[in-house]
This record gives C-alpha cells, sequence and structure tokens, in this order.
C-alpha cells in the first residue's frame, strides 16, 4: 500500500494536470510534503523497526554460538555482507518507496555493524576496552545517518552515546576522569539532526544534557551545576513562549522547547533542594521549595493551554514539590496516621488543581468552537 506522502504527492500531479493549482503551487505542496513526511511513525513503522532489532540480535547471535566452528575468513565476510546488504538493500527500498522496511534494514546494519566490532576484536585481540567500541560504533552509525539522511539512524547514534554516557558516568568502565567527551557528542549530534531532520533526536539530545549535568554533580558542588541549569531553563522557557515562532524556526523541535525547559527547570531546583534538605538548612529549602512552586505555576499559565504535556510536567513536579516539602519539612510534627492524613489531604488538593486547572484550559477551545 502506498504511503500517505506518495498519495499526497500522486494528487498533486493530478490537480496540476487538471488545473486545479498551478506549478508554483504544486511545487511548494511537494516541498512541504517532503520536509514532512519523516515526522510521522505509522504503527507499521513500528513494528518494522521491532522487526529488525529482533533479527539482528538473532543473526548475531547466531553468529556468535557458532563462532568456533565457522572459518575466520567466512566470519569476517560473513558480518561485512549483513552490514553492505542492510545498507544497500534499505536504500534500494527506499528509493521504491517502502521506507519503513528500508530503514528497519539500516538498523540491522547498524546493529551489525556494533556486534562486529565486538566479535573482531575478540577474534583478532585488538586492543582496546568496550568504552572505546561504544565510541566507535556511535560515530559508524553516525556517519552511515549522514550519508543516508536517516531519522532512525540519527535517533540510534543518540542512543549509543546515551549509553556510553550511562555506562561511563556510573564508572562500569572503570574510568579515569569524568565524560566530558559527550559534550562534543552531543553538539555534533545535534548538528547532525538537522541535515537528517530527526526532531525526534533533538528531543532525546536535550534530555541526555539535562541527565548529564545531573551526572556531573558527582565532580562538582551541586549549586555550581544546578543553579546556571535553572538559570537556563527559566531563560529558554521564556524565550519559548515570548519568541516562540523564531526559537521553534532555529530549533525545530514542534514547539515543545518550553517542556524541556520546565523539566530542566525543576531538576535544578530538585538538585538545590536534595542539597539544602542534607545539610538541614530548612529556611534556604523553603526559599526553593517556593521558587519551585511558583515557576510550576507560571509555566502552566504561559504555556500550559498550548501544551498538554507541559501541563503534566507541572502537575508530576507540584506533586513531587508537595511530597518532599512534608517529607522535610512537617515530617517531625506528624505521627504515621498524621502522614497518611496528610498524604490524602495533599493528594485531594492536587486532584483539585488539576481539574480546574483542566477545566479553564478547555474552555477557550469550547468557545472557540461554538463560535
Amino acid at each position: 500500500m502506498a504511503s500517505y506522502s506518495s498519495r499526497v504527492r500522486a494528487d498533486i500531479a493530478r490537480w496540476l494536470q487538471a488545473g486545479l493549482i498551478d506549478a508554483s503551487t504544486a511545487e511548494a505542496l511537494t516541498r512541504d510534503v517532503d520536509a514532512n513526511e519523516r515526522r510521522s511513525l505509522s504503527f507499521g513503522s513500528i513494528l518494522a523497526m521491532m522487526a529488525a532489532l529482533l533479527f539482528g540480535a538473532a543473526v548475531l547471535i547466531f553468529v556468535a554460538a557458532n563462532w568456533e566452528a565457522i572459518p575466520r575468513l567466512v566470519r569476517v565476510a560473513a558480518l561485512f555482507a549483513i552490514i553492505i546488504a542492510g545498507y544497500v538493500g534499505g536504500a534500494v527500498l527506499k528509493t521504491r518507496d517502502h521506507a519503513a522496511i528500508g530503514e528497519a534494514l539500516w538498523i540491522v546494519a547498524a546493529a551489525a555493524f556494533g556486534g562486529s566490532i565486538a566479535l573482531i576484536s575478540q577474534m583478532y585481540h585488538l586492543s582496546g576496552d568496550e568504552a572505546s567500541a561504544l565510541i566507535t560504533w556511535g560515530a559508524g552509525t553516525a556517519l552511515a545517518a549522514i550519508a543516508l539522511r536517516s531519522n532512525p539512524l540519527t535517533v540510534a547514534s543518540v542512543g549509543i552515546a546515551d549509553a556510553w554516557l550511562f555506562l561511563t558516568g556510573f564508572d562500569y568502565f572503570r574510568r579515569t576522569e569524568f565524560p566530558h567527551l559527550f559534550v562534543v557528542m552531543v553538539i555534533v549530534l545535534f548538528a547532525i539532526s538537522f541535515w537528517t531532520r530527526s526532531q525526534a533526536a533533538r528531543h532525546l539530545i536535550i534530555l541526555s544534557v539535562i541527565f548529564y549535568l545531573v551526572l556531573l554533580l558527582t565532580e562538582y558542588e551541586t549549586l555550581q551545576v544546578a543553579v546556571p541549569l535553572i538559570i537556563v531553563s527559566a531563560l529558554l522557557f521564556a524565550a519559548a513562549i515570548f519568541a516562540a515562532g523564531p526559537v521553534d524556526r532555529i530549533l525545530q523541535l514542534g514547539g515543545r522547547l518550553p517542556l524541556h525547559a520546565l523539566i530542566g527547570f525543576l531538576t535544578g531546583l530538585a538538585m538545590v533542594q536534595f542539597e539544602l534538605a542534607g545539610e538541614g538548612n530548612n529556611s534556604g529549602f523553603g526559599i526553593a521549595s517556593v521558587i519551585a512552586l511558583a515557576g510550576i505555576v507560571a509555566a502552566i499559565v504561559l504555556g500550559g493551554r498550548e501544551s498538554r504535556g507541559l501541563r503534566w510536567v507541572g502537575y508530576a513536579g507540584f506533586a513531587f514539590e508537595l511530597a518532599i516539602i512534608y517529607v522535610v519539612m512537617l515530617q517531625s510534627m506528624l505521627d504515621t496516621a498524621g502522614f497518611f492524613l496528610a498524604a490524602a489531604v495533599l493528594l485531594g488538593l492536587l486532584a483539585l488543581v488539576i481539574l480546574r486547572v483542566e477545566k479553564r484550559m478547555r474552555a477557550p477551545d469550547a468557545e472557540g468552537a461554538a463560535a
């Protein structure tokens, strides 16, 4: 079955031939379809990607299980054959309007490349460690994403970079220094995402940067990391709200920068609150809590109407603030029964606030529909 974008292109050609639109309009419509066709992800595409990952895993496990029984030259040839067949076959299918299957084959090839690094290194006793192997795998996948202008491969390369950060940050590879190289990785991958038109990769990169800053707490004082994160997040939120058009044209995040900014803002304040609570500084903790609650209210008022996701992040942040305020400042005043009573009251208040906010957010939409 032809994809939606293919049907629209056929309709544009038919409209042009029938004289319903002129050539310039047809060209503009075609450009718009080309620019936006990668943003949609159908259920069939998701299944194709899952099947590709399972197939890639099955092939690599089969090769690894029979590694000793396969001649060395055949092993290398088989691995390279899988990689080449995946990339070339995927490209051919893409040109024949089988985008989902083509992208799935590219994922198989990228997975095979990662497995090949480990298997060939083991076979030839190459020097290096797991961290270097992940970097090589991510770099190869990123180069493939550039060459093929692939959205899924860009997301995959970001995922590999995140895996390297997670494993290195938690000292799985017995690191000797903090993984500051991740900053360079995300800058390069963010630039690549514009070439491959991968909005999903940009969202994942921003969330990854926030995670990187959380890990950075192991190297620096909390306030040195958290305060800049809070300030930058607040400035980004303000820019995304009051200059939404220009900012989104630059970053191309589909209007979701306020959501990321709110997550960064609340993450930074949570760092500060945990630090102050550990020091027993209740006055400083109270100020940080007030800032957090005020920021949540401001975010919902300024950007909640346009983003349901932002509202729910705000609600989650509000619930977190109620819980941590109780634990830090009120726990000593209440016994176990009082805890449950206070929790019930707080959850009831939270539910009431959410219902009222949602009702207010829906009211303008209903009035507009009636008009």
